[in-house]
């Protein structure tokens, strides 16, 4: 069962078609049709379960994170992903505003986006994602 989503429906006037934003502005959902995005780079990383792509290297920002389960990617964009509702977390560095992250193809809980963060030497990680290493695989494109 997929959780409920935190982004708002959209209705245009015009047609009666109803959107739902389901990532960070690449993935939408139109009737009950998933469109989803493809990487054209060579290094892209992808989802575990299904293959659909998630962030190209170059949107990599360090490795040196820890998600819930081990090691982790701070990455700056992220593509056919869904956010889950926001919550307050306690996390090794502080207190931050948190919401899941999943796959919009197989629901798989990918890590987090920070939406803010209240440290100050903690702030470079706002409107950033942590995605888990265990949930991804790096590939490249044939």
């Amino acid at each position: 069962r997929r959780p409920p989503r935190s982004t708002p429906l959209y209705s245009s006037a015009a047609s009666d078609v109803y959107k739902r934003q389901v990532s960070t502005q690449s993935t939408w959902e139109e009737m009950g049709r998933l469109y989803v995005d493809y990487l054209d780079s060579g290094r892209i990383y992808v989802c575990t379960q299904c293959r659909i792509h998630i962030s190209d290297r170059s949107e990599l920002i360090s490795r040196n994170f820890h998600g819930r389960h081990g090691k982790a990617y701070l990455m700056n964009k992220v593509i056919n992903t869904y956010l889950g509702p926001v919550e307050e977390k306690m996390l090794m560095t502080g207190l931050h505003r948190v919401c899941d992250l999943f796959c919009c193809n197989c629901d798989t809980l990918l890590g987090w986006k920070y939406e803010e963060a209240y440290e100050e030497s903690e702030k470079y990680k706002e409107g950033k994602f942590i995605i888990e290493r265990a949930t991804v695989i790096k590939t490249t494109k044939n």
